[in-house]
């Protein structure tokens, strides 16, 4: 029998009071509360035979504060319908639909910052900060010069001249439009500007790709996900060899017009060195040099070796002398910045080449070559035509072509010379150096300090190689 609003008006505190309702069908039941509250349940048999009594809701005869007679009676008949469909245990039915609900929920919500990471991994890993990753690799081995000119290039061409092409997001960069910048630096007519580039570019994806797979390769690069290499499509660019070569007359010239500022000294150590690369040379320290053997260490970081080659250069006396003058001067900079800042001075670790507290960088002393370059006859050179110049020189006094690798450093990258010859050919380096020195002092019409002249020994066929001396300790500061 149906129930009435009196009824459950009267309905004492404790007591159950049913709606009726078919059998099988579940019934809608009322209970009150010790506190006076009427709770509506739907009751029901579970398949072990139990009954559960599913809470519905409060019972409120105007349906303000809870459920109506009339609405309570709709839940209970959607619950039935349930029910009477086959679902048995509405309890667990609807937990689980709960669960399923709460799962939704999460999996939107991580879906939602899922996609939030990825608009931010868009803004944060792109090309620029993957050319900027490529430029830290080279810092932290030890190339400091060449993630200097890396970094030079990349601002110059793919920054400035490409800001939208440098935000989009690193893997998603198409070789369309790295051919795309290439090609306007090729059509700017600059002749080594464009292989450059395209080599800077290879590099930094080519470390990003292997990243994942390559434990020596830094982890942040495996943010970047890049699979595929866009810049392998694209041909390699061959550079421009350089053929400038300083006539005898011109280097005279070159020599006379050195003078004693900083940059002037570095350009002349790197000539009375044999040549060697300024970038090196401005990386000594007073810690590199032996007074008593005239031995300066360089450290040559050029090409794919993971840890720079010790370069050791036997100097002759003008060239130990220019580095015996430089150390004094480190010594007076520092000390007078040590009285400064109240400390002891640290003269070893102090850089050859300083205007202040860091070494100089290679623009410094290239742009002093280009002035010397406009006050010259002839067509203009650089640094490389002065290395260029000293090893042809070199070849035509007969200095043999392994001397010349070996104390120029270059070539010396293959399996016998990177693992099974530590010979140091400081002889071979020395005899060769006394040559290139007493070849300049007759270029000054000066008389040589410690050799035959250069004109009697090229009339040898080839240069005497003493016995190795013994190998020469430098501090390793």
């Amino acid at each position: 029998m149906a129930l009435t609003t009196k009824q459950l008006q009267a309905l004492k505190a404790g007591e159950w009071v049913s709606d009726g309702g078919a059998r099988g069908a579940g019934t809608l039941v009322f209970r009150r509360t010790i506190s006076g509250e009427r709770l509506a349940y739907f009751r029901y048999t579970l398949p072990n035979k139990k009954r559960d009594t599913l809470p519905i809701g409060n019972y409120d005869e105007q349906g303000i504060s809870g459920l109506s007679l009339a609405e309570a009676r709709t839940k209970a008949g959607e619950l039935s319908k349930l029910y009477k469909a086959g679902i048995k245990d509405l309890r667990s039915h609807f937990d689980s639909l709960e669960i399923a609900k709460i799962e939704a929920e999460k999996a939107a919500s991580e879906a939602d910052a899922a996609a939030a990471e990825e608009v931010l991994n868009k803004q944060r890993y792109t090309l620029r900060a993957l050319c900027d990753e490529y430029c830290k690799l080279l810092i932290a081995k030890g190339k400091t010069e060449s993630a200097r000119q890396t970094l030079s290039i990349l601002t110059c061409h793919v920054y400035n001249a490409f800001p939208a092409i440098a935000a989009l997001p690193a893997n998603e960069v198409t070789a369309h439009q790295i051919a795309e910048m290439i090609r306007m630096v090729a059509d700017q007519g600059k002749k080594r500007a464009p292989g450059t580039l395209r080599s800077y570019l290879a590099a930094a994806y080519s470390n990003a790709r292997k990243a994942p797979y390559d434990p020596l390769t830094p982890k942040a690069f495996i943010a970047y996900k890049v699979d595929v290499n866009p810049v392998t499509p694209i041909p390699a660019i061959p550079v421009n060899r350089g053929d400038r070569v300083l006539i005898e007359s011109e280097l005279k010239i070159y020599v006379s017009k050195l003078g004693s500022s900083m940059p002037d000294m570095a350009l002349k150590l790197a000539l009375y060195s044999g040549g060697q690369r300024m970038a090196q040379i401005l990386r000594t320290k007073v810690s590199d040099f032996d007074p008593r053997s005239k031995i300066i260490r360089l450290w040559d970081t050029k090409g794919k070796r993971p840890a720079p080659r010790e370069h050791l250069i036997p100097l002759c006396d003008k060239g130990a002398m220019l580095v015996s003058h430089l150390i004094d001067l480190a010594n007076e900079r520092e000390n007078k910045r040590a009285k400064t800042e109240g400390r002891q001075p640290a003269i070893a670790s102090c850089w050859l080449f300083s205007n202040g507290q860091n070494p100089l960088i290679e623009t410094t002393p290239g742009k002093r070559l280009k002035e010397i370059c406009k006050e010259m006859p002839g067509s203009t050179f650089d640094l490389r035509d002065i290395r260029r110049t000293c090893e042809t020189t070199l070849a035509r006094l007969r200095v043999d072509k392994d001397t010349r690798a070996q104390l120029l450093s270059h070539g010396l990258s293959g399996v016998q010379s990177a693992h099974y010859d530590r010979y140091e050919y400081i002889d071979e380096k020395h005899s060769a150096l006394i040559i290139w020195e007493n070849f300049l002092n007759e270029l000054s019409n000066e008389s040589p300090a410690n050799s035959p002249l250069a004109s009697d020994i090229i009339q040898k066929t080839s240069v005497e190689k003493p016995a190795q001396k013994s190998k020469l300790s430098i501090s390793k500061d």
